[in-house]
């Protein structure tokens, strides 16, 4: 059973001599154990992620890369992450409290309302916020614009995971926008391969069991591929399905 009572960073701060920053360091690399064990072994609960993450902050609250990091292991839906975006919310907040021009602690919380809560009218007013501080990117503002006017909108969606991936200065990182970004992808390919089957059916008066009869009628070039390399297939339904050897996961959408 885990341990449930942990001392707050605020007495620990005390009880370091002055080694506050060491000792910061060695809870953020128990943070990254922690979560990495679990992700290894399954789970769905992150039961002390928050409160490693908390004390880790109060220990050295510059320490940028744990409100950052931090805050996308508990916005991430199980079983990448704990699912817990308002708890990650408060950890950015405190970030910013500690930090007010470190412009992308704004960029972090805009997404987390955009992507994980769906409050567009938060992410939005985040992202503007965000422009505002010492040395944002103009694409800040252009990000503010496009989710105030768009929404949800899918093209929204892989401008913001696009700038995440390009921006990211943590390699764990750029490899979760990667994969959101394959994940989004294959949904907009899948929707189009299943408009083609709709039309293979009108046409040839029944399903099709494989996507070489689309390439024999010429509704389509080539056998289709996900972002990942793997071929498509054709579900038990007659829609389109990811293969068994795919590294997409559509879990990672909304």
């Amino acid at each position: 059973r885990e341990l449930r009572f942990l001392p707050s960073g605020k007495v620990w701060r005390r009880l370091s001599l002055g080694h506050e920053g060491l000792l910061a360091d060695i809870y953020w690399t128990r943070v990254v154990q922690y979560f990495g064990r679990k992700r290894l072994s399954g789970a769905t609960r992150f039961d002390l992620l928050g409160p490693l993450l908390r004390i880790t902050t109060e220990l050295d609250p510059q320490l940028v890369i744990a409100y950052r990091f931090g805050a996308i292991f508990l916005a991430e839906k199980p079983p990448g992450g704990a699912g817990q975006p308002e708890e990650a919310l408060q950890l950015l907040r405190r970030g910013i409290v500690a930090n007010p021009d470190y412009w992308r602690f704004w960029h972090d919380l805009g997404f987390i309302y955009y992507w994980d809560l769906k409050d567009y009218a938060s992410a939005a007013r985040a992202f503007r916020a965000g422009s505002e501080r010492p040395g944002a990117q103009i694409w800040m503002k252009a990000m503010a614009a496009s989710v105030a006017a768009q929404g949800g909108a899918a093209q929204t969606s892989r401008l913001l995971w696009s700038e995440i991936y390009r921006q990211a200065d943590n390699e764990a990182i750029r490899v979760s926008a990667e994969n959101h970004l394959w994940a989004l992808q294959a949904q907009e390919e899948m929707a189009s391969l299943n408009g083609l089957l709709r039309e293979y059916r009108q046409r040839e008066g029944r399903p099709a069991r494989s996507f070489r009869e689309l390439v024999a009628t010429g509704l389509l070039r080539a056998e289709p591929r996900d972002p990942s390399g793997a071929p498509y297939r054709i579900g038990p339904k007659g829609l389109t399905a990811l293969s068994l050897r795919s590294k997409i996961d559509l879990r990672l959408l909304p």
